[in-house]
């Protein structure tokens, strides 16, 4: 957040800041969730962006969502629950498994989301694509790397898979894609 302030401070305006452990607390609630500490963590700093303006900060499109958007994202999703309940963290799913937390968006119906499933990829971070309603693969182990990967990216200006950090003469972060 640090990073987007001095380098990208149109795109560090668009996000407000943490919100309450009780809000945390109600998605928790509401999902029957057991929430991984490192998301806790990054609820307590980031809270997503105001009316869920578009401020594209993780790779190659989504904006983070805060708990209380990340709790209507994950309801609006029960609609694409797949038939098939057991299957393990990181496995291929079609639907969007009511395991996994949505934590970013595109504006397009796709997510970035953490995997709660269990297994040995408890806690991966998995991109669901709403068109073809699927995950093939998660994209990061867990939340702290995805964080990590795009501090290092975004702090030495390199590529993080597929995408190369932009920012532009207005002061927003974008991702260029190949």
């Amino acid at each position: 957040m640090a990073w987007l302030d001095y380098h990208a401070p149109s795109t560090a305006a668009a996000f407000v800041p943490g919100e309450t452990a009780a809000a945390v607390e109600a998605l928790a609630v509401a999902s029957g969730l057991d929430l991984p500490d490192e998301l806790r963590a990054w609820w307590a700093v980031c809270g997503g962006t105001a009316d869920l303006a578009f401020a594209e900060v993780l790779p190659p499109f989504y904006t983070p969502l805060g708990p209380t958007n990340a709790l209507r994202s994950w309801q609006l999703k029960e609609q694409f629950w797949p038939r098939d309940l057991d299957t393990e963290a990181g496995a291929p799913t079609v639907g969007f498994h009511p395991r996994w937390l949505p934590i970013a968006f595109d504006g397009c119906g796709d997510a970035l989301a953490v995997d709660m499933r269990p297994g040995v990829l408890s806690g991966c971070v998995v991109e669901w694509d709403r068109e073809r309603g699927e995950m093939l693969k998660p994209e990061w182990t867990g939340l702290d790397e995805m964080l990590d990967q795009v501090a290092t990216s975004l702090e030495h200006l390199s590529r993080i898979g597929h995408c190369e950090p932009l920012i532009t003469t207005d002061g927003r972060l974008g991702w260029r894609t190949d």
